[in-house]
C-alpha cells in the first residue's frame, strides 16, 4: 500500500525548458486590442467608432489575424446575442453614459476625449473576457463580431464547427 502512494506523489518527468521553449510564441494565444477611437457625422447622427484588432493561433478562429471597426451598439448587440443564445454569464458592458447626452452642456458629452478612453478600456475588457470565455470561442456571432467587416444581424445562430 506504501508502493501506491508514493507513486501517486511523484513529480511528472518534463523535458528542461530552453530559450526557445521560454522565449517562443504561446502553444495558444488570444490578443485583442481596441484602439484609434474615431467620432464621425454631425448631430444626432454623431458616433464614436473603434478599431479592433485580433490575433490568435485558436484553431476554432478561420482568421489567426483580423482588424474591424465597431461602434458602442455593435457591442450591445454582440452582449444580447450572447445571452440570448449561448449558456455563458456576459459581463456588463461599461455604462451608456444618459447624463453625458443630455443637451445644454458646457463640455463635448460623450464625444470629450476622456471619456472616450474610459469606455475603450472598458470595452476591451469586455470583449477578452467573452472572447477567452471557451464556450463563447464556438458561438458564430462572436466570430462574426471579430473577423467580419460587417455584422449581418439576420444571421443564424449557432455554433462555429472546426
Amino acid at each position: 500500500m506504501a508502493d501506491a502512494a508514493v507513486a501517486d506523489t511523484r513529480r511528472l518527468n518534463s523535458k528542461p525548458q530552453d530559450l526557445t521553449d521560454a522565449y517562443g510564441p504561446p502553444s495558444n494565444f488570444l490578443e485583442i486590442d481596441i484602439f484609434n477611437p474615431q467620432t464621425v457625422g454631425v448631430g444626432r447622427a454623431r458616433y464614436t467608432s473603434y478599431e479592433l484588432r485580433m490575433r490568435t493561433n485558436l484553431p476554432i478562429f478561420k482568421l489567426k489575424e483580423s482588424c474591424v471597426r465597431r461602434r458602442y451598439s455593435d457591442f450591445e448587440w454582440l452582449k444580447s446575442e450572447l445571452e440570448r443564445d449561448s449558456k455563458i454569464v456576459v459581463p456588463p458592458l461599461p455604462g451608456k453614459a444618459l447624463k453625458r447626452q443630455l443637451p445644454f452642456r458646457g463640455d463635448e458629452g460623450i464625444f470629450e476625449e476622456s471619456f472616450i478612453e474610459e469606455r475603450r478600456q472598458g470595452l476591451e475588457q469586455f470583449i477578452n473576457k467573452i472572447a477567452g470565455h471557451p464556450l463563447a470561442q464556438n458561438e458564430r456571432c462572436l466570430h462574426m463580431f471579430l473577423q467580419e467587416e460587417t455584422i449581418d444581424r439576420n444571421y443564424v445562430p449557432g455554433k462555429v464547427r472546426q
